[in-house]
């Protein structure tokens, strides 16, 4: 039941992070910090980045980091948005909202991946963009590989249209949803308010204000005999929902913000521990982008391409 939480991961690491002011107006997630400089600001963010990749590999996670010099892009930071990858060799490459982020989009990334692990296809949605209908990646959508849903709380950044596109072509089950926080704003990316682990689910139920569709949801969460972990509108706000299950060498671990990871109850990570160690990451300056942890990380579902044995020199 390991296909739920892969054992590779893209992250990147910004040299110019900063929150981003064009998505800023359907992102509730976001703010600013006027005590430091924007200089400090992105060099905090690239050691927060730096710590985290570092402490993923600690336990065993394989991290693949790239490096991202480019000034015009704040939130390059969360890759999750413009690629996924699939089981069976798949790829797939998504329309953003905000112009600001259609240029996060890198062939290098793909050219590495393909170079690493066995890529059959890549599926390009970006071209949907012109006819302003967008679906930001595992953002936008929260995957249950297991059952093959595709969740998705329905906004500006994940169009109907796009997400049925999508699950024709990967074979997942769409659900959409409307979901909204407490001051009825809706949630700007799924993946904020839920995270699919093999053995439970963490999840905003009531920002999911129709009881029926709620009902649904939870029926179609539960079906593999998961636990459900409700979470507090303030537990959403601390980015307890933006967490990720990982493979790491003994098994696997719940990366979530240090943040999100004070916030849970102490009953709510026992039921976490009995099936995975929690791993806490500490990056508040990230944070101030309106994503986490989650958003940080792009999983690698692709097999490996085989290491070439070297050659044997005759005597």
């Amino acid at each position: 039941m390991m296909i739920q939480a892969p054992s590779a991961v893209v992250m990147v690491r910004p040299h110019h992070f900063s929150p981003n002011p064009d998505t800023a107006a359907d992102n509730s997630f976001q703010a600013f910090d006027d005590q430091r400089s924007a200089v400090e600001i992105a060099a905090d963010a690239e050691r927060e980045v730096t710590i985290a990749a570092e402490t993923l590999r600690a336990v065993g996670v394989d991290v693949h980091l790239f490096d991202d010099d480019e000034a015009t892009r704040p939130d390059s930071v969360f890759p999750n948005n413009w690629f996924s990858t699939h089981s069976g060799g798949h790829v797939a490459i998504y329309p953003m909202y905000s112009p600001s982020r259609r240029t996060e989009r890198r062939v290098d990334v793909i050219d590495a991946l393909k170079e690493k692990f066995r890529v059959q296809d890549v599926i390009d949605y970006s071209g949907l963009e012109h006819d302003n209908v967008f679906l930001e990646g595992t953002g936008a959508m929260v995957l249950d590989h297991v059952t093959r849903v595709a969740y998705a709380a329905r906004s500006n950044r994940a169009n109907p249209v796009a997400l049925e596109r999508f699950c024709t072509n990967f074979g997942y089950e769409p659900m959409a949803f409307d979901a909204t926080n407490e001051a009825g704003v809706a949630v700007y990316h799924t993946n904020v308010m839920m995270t699919i682990a093999t053995d439970f689910v963490m999840v905003g139920l009531d920002m999911i204000a129709d009881t029926q569709r709620r009902r649904e949801v939870i029926e179609r969460l539960t079906s593999p005999g998961r636990a459900v972990i409700g979470l507090s509108y303030e537990q959403i706000n601390n980015f307890a929902g933006n967490a990720i299950e990982l493979r790491g060498r003994n098994g696997r671990v719940l990366a979530l913000s240090q943040r999100a990871y004070d916030s849970l109850r102490d009953e709510q990570r026992d039921v976490i521990s009995r099936s995975c160690t929690l791993l806490p990451l500490d990056v508040p300056t990230i944070e101030l982008a309106g994503g986490s942890v989650r958003c940080m990380i792009a999983g690698i579902h692709l097999d490996r391409r085989p290491v070439a044995a070297p050659l044997q020199q005759s005597a």
